[in-house]
């Protein structure tokens, strides 16, 4: 009964690109319907010997069952064919616009315009995590010592931040606020540091200085702000993808910031081909050297460095990355790191972890940790420019082709 439906119905999907979801659902139903319609017939003819001949008894009960297969299969696939050829093909879709101060670029094929889901999907994650947002969860949180949060997006993000940064060695905090500030990549302008205001700073810096109980954000200080913007992005990333693929939508290209979500295939119908700038200082973002570039798909990836956010004041320069353990700008030879995980928000905290740890560090962290997969560009002490090659190598044997 169900064979030649199924046939139909999966070998026209795998062979013939324009077989639509549509056309398989109703090949199947009509195999289906044909099928219980000849046991139908069998079962009547059989308790009937002397019922008249006409077509319908020629077709469903006279004929062998394996030519009865044949046709079965040739109606299926006809009805696949003419069901996929009315239904409209997905079409390429192209959408941008700026959230989180950054950009955000998202391709797709559909058969509409999400422009108004997406920002609506995004909208719930600037309520909940944007400093920039008076109104935001996150914003209610830093004006309260203790606060009773309802926002599951919030919450969300937050445990998982708590997460990374055990994972990390305190490498990721989210705590850094007010380091972040102070040095003026933040919301506020920069201040001259001394060695007090570094003191003061790591007074109200430490992620085991805030708490949440079902819910119950709690606060050692009430000076203690949080800032996601190292993991707001890539969640954001997965909030749009999953909004994709409750459509039925398989391929796209998810990506805010640089924090990219992968999945399916290019409108070429190939892999994705993600490239990877070269670390070269440019605050200005107008350099669009590659260091290389990487076919993947069906995976998360974020990239993270200090080349194009600093700033250089009597001749020293500071990265934006801010150590919590010294509540400093890092100075050291990595210059990026990209993560690669099943999802954004963990890919976009470890590679902002991995520029606070440093190279070393990061290697460690891979070593111990192998399903953690990265591509680090780092300076050689001879001034010249290497990548971790061999990690990637591996990396890559893990992820889809």
């Amino acid at each position: 009964v169900l064979a030649p439906g199924i046939a139909a119905a999966f070998l026209l999907g795998v062979t013939w690109k324009r077989a639509s979801a549509k056309g398989g659902m109703w090949g199947l139903l009509s195999g289906i319907i044909i099928g219980l319609t000849r046991l139908g017939a069998k079962v009547y003819y059989s308790n009937t010997p002397d019922a008249a001949d006409s077509w319908f008894k020629a077709v469903f009960y006279d004929f062998n069952w394996l030519f009865f297969c044949g046709v079965m299969l040739v109606v299926c696939c006809l009805v696949v064919i003419v069901v996929s050829l009315c239904t409209e093909a997905p079409s390429k879709e192209k959408i941008q616009g700026l959230v989180f101060g950054t950009s955000y670029h998202i391709t797709y094929l559909y058969n509409a315009d999400l422009q108004e889901d997406i920002e609506q999907t995004l909208a719930l994650v600037d309520n909940a995590l944007s400093m920039f947002n008076p109104e935001s969860t996150i914003s209610e949180v830093n004006r309260s010592e203790s606060v009773s949060v309802d926002d599951t997006l919030f919450l969300k993000v937050f445990r998982r931040a708590m997460e990374i940064s055990d994972l990390t060695c305190g490498a990721f905090d989210i705590t850094v606020a007010p380091a972040v500030n102070a040095w003026g990549f933040g919301f506020k302008h920069a201040e001259n540091i001394r060695q007090a205001t570094i003191d003061s700073l790591l007074e109200i810096t430490g992620y085991r200085k805030i708490h949440e109980t079902d819910g119950m954000i709690v606060k050692d200080d009430p000076r203690i702000m949080l800032d996601c913007s190292a993991i707001a992005k890539g969640f954001g990333s997965d909030m749009v993808a999953g909004m994709l693929r409750s459509k039925g939508i398989n391929d796209f290209m998810v990506e805010i910031g640089g924090e990219i979500v992968l999945s399916g295939q290019n409108p070429k119908g190939k892999l994705w081909n993600i490239g990877i700038s070269k670390p070269v200082d440019d605050s200005l973002s107008v350099s669009s050297e590659l260091q290389t570039v990487i076919p993947i798909t069906d995976i998360a990836m974020a990239t993270s460095g200090n080349y194009r956010n600093f700033y250089v004041k009597d001749g020293r320069k500071y990265a934006h990355t801010i150590d919590p353990h010294t509540c400093q700008p890092v100075s050291h030879n990595l210059l990026s790191a990209t993560v690669f995980a099943p999802d954004c928000a963990t890919a976009d905290a470890l590679a902002t972890s991995m520029m606070v740890m440093g190279l070393d560090s990061a290697q460690a962290l891979l070593s111990r940790h192998p399903e953690i997969q990265a591509y680090l560009i780092y300076q050689t002490p001879d001034g010249s420019i290497t990548t971790n090659n061999m990690i990637l190598n591996q990396a890559m044997e893990g992820l889809p082709k």
